[in-house]
């Protein structure tokens, strides 16, 4: 049996409204984030001297291509398989071991795009890199 006192209509407000405290706690947060960053713009430190020798730039990419009906390019160039395996050679006798980045049409032959990837291990490339869009 639960007591009540007064009439069922009348509800007593018993939470306490924190909006106003939060705001004015963003609003304080807020002014000490600027001031602390106004007071203290930088750290000095005292940082190590070192020297580091240039990096060598990275061989360039081979753009290899195949479209939909089995053609091959070399950069934006048709080439034959032949062709493409000649320089492929040519590119892994220099021992640099360039990339080979590959393009293969969607619609395109599965069995060209083997041709190139065997093309390419026979020549002794091993860095051989799919580009979709």
């Amino acid at each position: 049996m639960a007591f009540q006192l007064g009439d069922d209509d009348v509800r007593s407000m018993d939470e306490m409204n924190l909006i106003p405290l939060i705001d004015i706690m963003l609003v304080l947060m807020i002014i000490f984030l600027l001031t602390a960053t106004v007071l203290n713009p930088t750290v000095p430190l005292d940082l190590p001297e070192t020297s580091a020798a240039l990096n060598e730039t990275p061989p360039e990419a081979i753009q290899v291509s195949i479209d939909k009906d089995a053609g091959i390019f070399w950069d934006s160039d048709p080439i034959s398989m032949q062709e493409l395996e000649t320089r492929l050679q040519q590119q892994g006798a220099t021992g640099k071991n360039p990339a080979v980045q590959l393009r293969a049409d969607k619609e395109g032959k599965y069995d060209t795009v083997a041709q190139v990837l065997a093309a390419a291990s026979n020549a002794g490339l091993t860095k051989i890199a799919f580009v979709n869009e």
